[in-house]
Parts: C-alpha cells; sequence; structure tokens
C-alpha cells in the first residue's frame, strides 16, 4: 500500500512539472519562446510629441498609423524650429518626445538633462532650392541666387535647417545675402508659395510635400550638410510607455516606410 501511494505521487509530481514546462514553453516571452509572433501589449493615455517642422506630413501620417495600432492612444504634435522645441522642453514644457532636425539641438536637451536615454537617429535629410512652379527665376544652383535681383529666403542660422544653408553655402564660396531669415523651415518654403521670394533653401522633403506649388532644384553642395535626425523619450514624460511605444514605432519599418515615402533617407 505504501508502494502504491509512493508510485502515486510521483507520477502526481511529474504530471505537474511536466505541464508546467508545457505552460512556460508555450507563454508568450516564456523561455521556451523566441519572441517570434508575440504582440506587445497596446499602450493608452495622452502622448504629447515635438517635432522639427519639417516632418509635419510624416510625422502626422506615422501618429495616426500608431493610434490605429493603439487605439487607447492620443497623440498630440508640436512642430515648430528645433532650437524654439528645445529651449521649451528644457523651460519645462511637458511632453513626452523630442525629434530634432539635428545632433546640435538634441544636445541642448540631453546636456541639460531632459532626454531619457540615449537618443537614436531615425532619418536623415538633404537641401534642395526651392522655387516657383516653372522657375521663373531660371535657378540652377547656389551661384544663380546671388545673381542681381534674384531674392532669396534662408531659415535663421540657429535653426538646424539654416546652419545646414550656411554649410552649403561655405562650401560653394558663396557670399548669399538672404531678404528674410525665417523661424523654420516651413516659413521659409511658404515664402517661395507666396511668390515673396525667387528661391529658398529648404529640405527636400519639404520640397516634395509642396510638389505643384514649387520645383526642387539639386545642388551637389547639399551632400556636405545632410542632417541626421535624433528621437528621444523626455525625463520629464507623464506618458513614458506610449513615448518609447511611439519611439519603436517610428523606428519600425512600417514607420520607415511612410518617411521613405516622403523623401527622407534612411541613417
Amino acid at each position: 500500500m505504501r508502494r502504491n501511494l509512493r508510485s502515486a505521487l510521483l507520477v502526481g509530481a511529474v504530471a505537474v512539472v511536466t505541464a508546467g514546462c508545457a505552460d512556460t514553453a508555450s507563454a508568450p516571452g516564456g523561455a521556451g519562446d523566441s519572441g517570434a509572433g508575440a504582440t506587445p501589449a497596446s499602450v493608452t493615455g495622452a502622448l504629447t510629441v515635438l517635432a522639427a517642422a519639417s516632418l509635419t506630413d510624416a510625422f502626422t501620417r506615422v501618429g495616426a498609423d500608431f493610434e490605429a495600432a493603439n487605439p487607447g492612444v492620443t497623440v498630440t504634435f508640436s512642430f515648430a524650429g528645433s532650437s524654439q522645441l528645445a529651449q521649451q522642453i528644457t523651460a519645462g514644457a511637458p511632453a513626452d518626445v523630442f525629434a530634432a532636425a539635428s545632433p546640435a539641438t538634441m544636445a541642448t536637451v540631453v546636456d541639460a538633462g531632459d532626454a531619457a536615454g540615449e537618443p537614436a537617429v531615425f532619418v536623415r535629410n538633404q537641401l534642395v532650392i526651392a522655387v516657383p512652379d516653372g522657375n521663373p527665376a531660371g535657378v540652377t544652383g547656389l551661384a544663380d541666387l546671388t545673381a542681381p535681383g534674384v531674392k532669396v529666403a534662408l531659415c535663421a542660422e540657429q535653426v538646424p535647417c539654416g546652419a545646414a544653408a550656411r554649410t552649403a553655402l561655405d562650401a560653394a564660396g558663396d557670399d548669399l545675402v538672404p531678404v528674410t531669415l525665417e523661424r523654420d523651415v516651413r516659413a521659409a518654403l511658404s515664402k517661395v508659395r507666396l511668390g515673396e521670394v525667387d528661391a529658398a533653401l529648404v529640405y527636400r522633403t519639404d520640397a516634395a510635400a509642396a510638389a505643384g506649388e514649387v520645383d526642387a532644384v539639386e545642388f551637389v553642395e547639399s551632400a556636405q550638410a545632410v542632417n541626421d535626425y535624433p528621437i528621444v523619450p523626455l525625463a520629464q514624460a507623464a506618458n513614458r510607455a506610449a513615448a518609447d511605444a511611439f519611439i519603436a514605432y517610428v523606428r519600425s519599418a512600417a514607420g520607415q516606410a511612410v518617411l521613405a515615402e516622403a523623401g527622407f533617407e534612411t541613417p
């Protein structure tokens, strides 16, 4: 009788251990699971993203896709010049994510201790010369921008598009004097769209977004002024889980496809 009881207990113990191993192997993310096909839990709540003005169209689409994939999340964007956004963040503006148009403006936030972790470069962008549709001034390169009577808009130099423009102009030895310095790339582009200037140095993506209203003239010196775009969750993020999930989505194949369609380059 004692032998039978001992055998029954042994069989029961083996059954429990076997069942436990089976549960572990089948549970998503368990020791026996490779993680393939596992779907992370959806995030919820409000998410505030501060992003460079040149990301307006692409990030608006990415944000809508992210919300569709995470129905409990509401994404609010604030688009402006990166330097302006960096100043807002260091002054305490509430936000969860910062996406800048240059490492230099991101460094302002990192150096102030307002970034949570290491920024990741997720795309690159390059300058073109935006001219009105049909290129009435016949602009073919930077040298044409200094011709008598040609009015040019640039971004202010503290803004990434302005810093890149200055780098390109210096590389060309071009002493261009613009008629206006704008707060961000979209403001510079608007001067062309409104017919107030003959040309503006803007990102390729911004000119593409205004196709039909402006033409984009490529110039060789722009290769020396390519901007990396870093993104990071912020230290004061009220919704860190959503911030991390959004950044992961931006860097995913789906997010990168939207950005590539807008004209951004893979880093």
